[in-house]
This record gives structure tokens, sequence and C-alpha cells, in this order.
């Protein structure tokens, strides 16, 4: 398997998932989606699935814009892993979320109506995220899709919104910073928050460059949202007139137990200067475990998808002295430290989350979730500072639509947002052209059992 589009790539490895296609695609349920939708075509979204019957009501004689919210309260669709091996993704980024929503709801909601949220899982997952985005767009209470978690998932969606675009339901604020939602054909229909992955896989390579760590190697999940990281670094090098000297891959789902010595051995022959990972934290936990072992010691980097304090926790019970293990570790972030209690967002993210210490969702709370699968939350981190933030804007652009909030009204609503100060020292801007609200990527690294700021390149990682 070679790069995801050249040929001569250098050398790399992967596994495709059992039952899955060379690039880990199911091949039946990805059909089995697909007639789904084009089924879905001819059908108006208008009392689509009764919440939880899984029963289609019958149609009106004549397609209308569903007005998606009530006089008490306006529904938020959410499909996120709240399962599987990145379940505390979706989970943290929900806690974040909810520690806002609960303190907007006691004093009154956003113009006299409460927000409340729709959970689906999909296990990130690309089909049953494309299955749950079907079900929530049919379901005429929900009112926009938020909190999306994945780049497989997100980009796998995206097609849904672009075929049913005359419903007006957007995305908002995925957790992905990949180029798809940013761009067209399906750029109209998202609106992200964070930075993207070519801004922080930019700044990874202009600041190894700059303490001569010019031989970089990549680390990546072997599918969209990998490749979309991958592509990244390979143009941030090509503007420095460098190419990518090693690669190796890896399937989605991986868990922390798993071996990664070859991956660490291709890459090794490579004698890379740095190696940025582009992966979820299990996976990315398990390549720097071996590769301290294996003796690569080299600074190996994350993206902020891959969940700060998960990908240290992991590393940090596997042995008493993880110290060994995380030396080489830095990691891009999208928000600001969430110790950084100078910004007025993080103070207030601090006394919400000690105040309702929201609890992860449970079976009850999200369909198809996998039962009996234990997690335990962690009471500050990236991933539910991000929920956080994107709850905090999403009820401002709610509150901007008045006391009349209405699908065709959002865009509307969001372009409204020029300079809007969230509280973390970036002001917010969208407009027509612009649907990214924030750009600015932070630098961390593993000290006294947390990422915190990195400052200085030189002193920690110079060649």
């Amino acid at each position: 398997m070679g790069r995801p589009d050249e040929a001569g790539a250098p050398e790399e490895t992967s596994a495709p998932e059992p039952g899955k296609g060379p690039r880990g695609r199911p091949v039946s349920r990805r059909a089995l989606i697909r007639s789904t939708v084009g089924a879905l075509a001819g059908v108006p979204l208008v009392g689509g699935l009764a919440a939880g019957d899984g029963l289609r009501r019958p149609p009106g004689r004549h397609l209308r814009r569903p007005k998606a919210s009530s006089d008490d309260e306006i529904v938020l669709g959410i499909s996120a892993a709240f399962s599987g091996p990145s379940r505390a993704l979706g989970t943290e980024l929900y806690r974040g979320s909810m520690a806002y929503f609960s303190h907007l709801n006691e004093n009154g909601g956003v113009n006299g109506r409460r927000l409340s949220l729709k959970l689906l899982d999909d296990g990130y997952q690309p089909d049953p995220c494309v299955a749950n985005t079907i079900e929530l767009m049919r379901d005429d209470s929900v009112f926009l899709l938020f909190n999306y978690v994945g780049t497989p998932t997100v980009t796998r969606a995206l097609p849904v919104l672009k075929k049913f675009r005359d419903q007006q339901v957007y995305l908002f604020f995925p957790f992905t910073g990949a180029e798809p939602q940013r761009e067209p054909p399906y750029g109209e229909f998202a609106f992200n928050l964070r930075a993207s992955y070519r801004q922080e896989t930019a700044g990874l390579v202009d600041n190894f460059l700059a303490i001569g760590r010019r031989r970089v190697a990549v680390f990546y999940q072997n599918d969209a949202y990998g490749r979309s990281g991958w592509a990244g670094v390979r143009e941030a090098l090509a503007a420095h007139g460098e190419t990518i000297v090693g690669e190796a891959t890896y399937t989605r789902g991986t868990q922390f137990d798993s071996s990664m010595r070859h991956q660490v051995e291709v890459l090794e022959r490579r004698s890379p200067d740095a190696i940025i990972c582009i992966g979820a934290y299990a996976a990315c936990a398990a390549f720097a475990r071996d590769a301290e072992e294996l003796g690569l010691h080299v600074p190996v980097a994350n993206v902020s998808f891959v969940g700060s304090e998960n990908l240290l926790a992991l590393m940090s019970e596997e042995r008493r002295d993880a110290g060994s293990h995380t030396r080489w570790l830095v990691n891009s972030q999208v928000v600001p430290s969430y110790a950084d209690t100078s910004l007025p967002a993080v103070r207030e993210y601090h006394e919400l989350m000690a105040r309702y210490d929201p609890p992860p969702p449970t079976p009850d709370q999200v369909s198809r979730i996998v039962e009996g699968e234990e997690y335990e939350t962690v009471p500050q981190s990236f991933v539910s500072l991000e929920g956080f933030l994107n709850a905090k804007l999403i009820a401002e652009i709610i509150r901007r639509m008045g006391d009349d909030p209405r699908r065709s009204r959002i865009e509307d609503a969001v372009f409204q947002v020029r300079d809007y100060d969230l509280g973390v020292g970036e002001r917010v801007r969208f407009g027509p052209g612009r649907r990214q609200g924030l750009q600015r990527v932070y630098y961390t690294f593993p000290e006294d059992g947390r990422f915190v700021p990195l400052d200085d390149w030189g002193a920690r990682f110079g060649a």
C-alpha cells in the first residue's frame, strides 16, 4: 500500500480490518447506507422518524420547511463516539457542552427556550454516523447538528446534508480539523470553530524545521482523518522544499495494548528527526510507548484530535515512570490551556465543570450506545474545554435569532458574529467567505501529569 495519492511512496505498513476493503472501508454496509440515502431522496424529511421508535410517519402532502423548535425547547442533534476505543472524545466533548448548557438552562435558556441534546452513538464509525444523520434530519424536532466527532464520520455525513440542502440543516463545530467541511462542495453546510489540521500540521512542521529537525516522518490512521493530516504535513514540508521521509499507518479502532513495533521499525529505518502522528489516543499512545522502548528518541507530535489527557492517562497507567515514555511528546491544540485562568472563558469553564460535573451519557440517554463499557471522566481537558466553547458560541448564535428561531435564519445569525469575544483571547469572526471562527494553534508538552504550554522549542527539542 503506497501513499494515498502518489506512487513511489516511502515504506509504510497497515492492515485492513477484517471483512473490510483494502482501505479499511466497509463494503456491504456502505452499499446499504448508500441505497438508504437514495431511497430517502424522494421522501420529505418533515415528520420523519418518531424519536426512538424507528418508524416512518406518513409525510405531509407538500414539502414544508420545519421550524424545528418549540416555544420552550431547541434540540441539537449529535452523532458521536460514546462507545469504542475513542469514546473519551465524544464523552468529554459532550461533558464540556453540558456544563455550559446546564448553567444556561437553569438561568432561563436562550430567549426563554431550553437547549437540549438528542444523542446517537456512532462509535467513531462512518456507516452508523450516516444512519444517525439521516435519523436526526428526519426528526422534525432537531434544529441543527452539533459536536460530531471525527473526520471519517463527518466526511460521510456531509453528502447527506448536501442531498437534503432544502431542509437547511447545518452541522456546527465538528471535532475535526479536516478540509471537506471547509471547502466545496460541502463547506456551505458546516460551520467550524476550531483551527484546521492544515494549520496544526503547518505549525508543527515550521517549528521542527526552525530548530533543525528537517527529516519529518508521519504515523497516521489509515482513513480520511489520517490522510487529511498526512496531506497537511506534505504541503507544509513542500513549502520549505522538503518531503516526508517515511510513513507508517494503522487501522482505525486499534487499541492501546496493540504492538506498534513494526510501525516504529519502518520509520526508524528512515532516520527521522521528528514524527508527526495523525491518530486517536489509544494507537498514538501505543506508538509513543513502543518508539521509546525501541530507542527511537525523536520528538513525537500529535494533533489536537488525539485527546491529550486520555493519551497521557494510558501511558501513565502502564508505567509509574511514565515520564520516560512521554519525554519526547509534543501536542498541538486548538483551544488555550485549561490551566490558563487569566482567560475569562477558562475561569467560567472551571467554575461550571466543578459545579455540574456532567456524567457520561447513559444508555437511557444515547440511542445504540454499547452497554457495559466503563469510562472514567477527566476533571478538565482540552476536549471538554472545546465542547464548552462550542456550547457557549452556539447559544450566542441562537440568541441572535431572537424570539423566532428558524433554520432559514441560522446562516444570517452566524454571519452576524463578526467580532465576538468568546473569552479566549481571540475574537470569533464568521462571514460568507469565512466559516471557521478561530484560527490560533497552541503547542503543549507533558509536565507533572498534564500538558502545559510549550514556549521554547529549541530548549525542549533542539537537535
